[in-house]
């Protein structure tokens, strides 16, 4: 049998599949985006695109189009969504390999009208419209202009609306019906324009779930085909979704300490007794985060301790008491809760964040294995 990796980042890539599967069976939607940006939320962009396929998904969503050349490299063929952009990006790559763009203004319009000229190829593109986020899009000011002016370039082949689309911010239920009426609204105003695009798509993950009128022709899942809940009041399990990745890594040093030994960088920790002290080979290097410093939760032999002292660039303590712990034995940060490892939600709190970033920013020297 090959060795466990030191330091590993285990997914699940049938927790994904059965993930979608239960997303769509809540939502009854007619198409579903599973949303791989990141590095799919840093689980693996390829690994879980191909999953959530498995799994029920038509669409990927992705944030730029560097990010969906590596699904086409490697031989992904389903369609792809890429919505932002640096403002001198080539579209014509895109246009090439058949990935859709969303353009948020006149000028992204007549960019990729001017690229599927160059490309000899029809550009799809996807509106998008600010209905209250605050972020890109399509302002309601500038609307009118930009839907006649899609109008002119698709009525000349220049490119295809494909679809027209925002996203919500999950400011509350009143908030939440604006948004739904001001997307309504810039619907009414593409239409009237001569537009007719196929896919109007609004929620996410959390939208989804909790705003049924904003589920349009397709949702866009995120954080829940990863097993994680987008709300801070309960957690992905509460769903049926199941934490696809497990981080853990082998224990490399134990020691027994007396009472009053200090622990790390400034001694932020020191023990009130005699101890075992267990060396874990993580650190902010590979995106543990140095907040969750004398709190983040560990498993080790199916018992949750607390890190001791501050987290370092490579490495971390865990006092484990009197427990038995011995080098080469598996120190579990964050997995399935039903398996009785903490979780990725454990982790945000004990770093004063959201389970989003708990995931995304690993990296560093981990090893990932995928099963199955």
């Amino acid at each position: 049998m090959t060795a466990r990796p030191m330091r590993e980042a285990r997914v699940h890539l049938d927790a994904i599949s059965a993930n979608v599967e239960t997303l769509r069976r809540l939502i009854r939607t007619d198409h579903a985006m599973a949303v791989v940006k990141a590095r799919g939320y840093g689980h693996g962009a390829v690994p879980s695109a191909r999953a959530a396929l498995a799994g029920g998904a038509d669409w990927l969503g992705v944030v730029d189009i560097v990010e969906a050349l590596e699904l086409r490299d490697a031989g992904i063929t389903a369609p792809i969504l890429a919505w932002l952009h640096d403002p001198h990006f080539d579209f014509a790559p895109a246009i090439v390999r058949g990935i859709d763009v969303g353009i948020g203004s006149l000028q992204q319009l007549h960019q990729a009208a001017s690229a599927g000229s160059a490309a000899s190829g029809i550009p799809d593109v996807h509106l998008k419209v600010d209905t209250g986020l605050g972020r890109g899009g399509i302002g309601f000011a500038d609307c009118e202009a930009v839907f006649a002016a899609a109008a002119d370039h698709e009525r000349n082949g220049r490119l295809r609306v494909r679809g027209l689309f925002s996203h919500l911010a999950n400011a509350g239920a009143a908030d939440d019906a604006a948004q739904v009426a001001a997307f309504e609204h810039a619907s009414a105003l593409a239409f009237s324009a001569g537009l007719q695009p196929e896919l109007r798509h609004l929620a996410a993950t959390a939208g989804a779930l909790r705003v049924p009128a904003a589920r349009f022709d397709l949702v866009r899942l995120g954080i829940g085909i990863y097993g994680l809940s987008p709300f801070d009041d309960q957690s992905g399990i509460e769903f049926g979704l199941r934490p696809a990745l497990e981080l853990s890594a082998a224990i490399v040093s134990v020691k027994r300490v007396p009472a009053g030994t200090g622990v790390s960088y400034g001694h932020r920790y020191r023990t009130t007794s005699a101890t075992t002290l267990a060396l874990v080979p993580l650190g902010y290097a590979e995106g543990i985060p140095r907040q969750a410093s004398n709190r983040g939760p560990v498993s080790i032999n199916g018992r949750v301790h607390r890190i001791a002292g501050s987290i370092a660039m490579d490495q971390f303590v865990v006092d484990v008491g009197d427990a038995s712990v011995a080098v080469g034995d598996r120190a579990v940060l964050f997995g399935d809760p039903a398996a009785g490892a903490p979780s990725a939600e454990d982790w945000a709190t004990a770093s004063d964040t959201i389970n989003y970033e708990i995931v995304t920013r690993l990296g560093g020297r981990l090893e990932y294995r995928y099963w199955p």
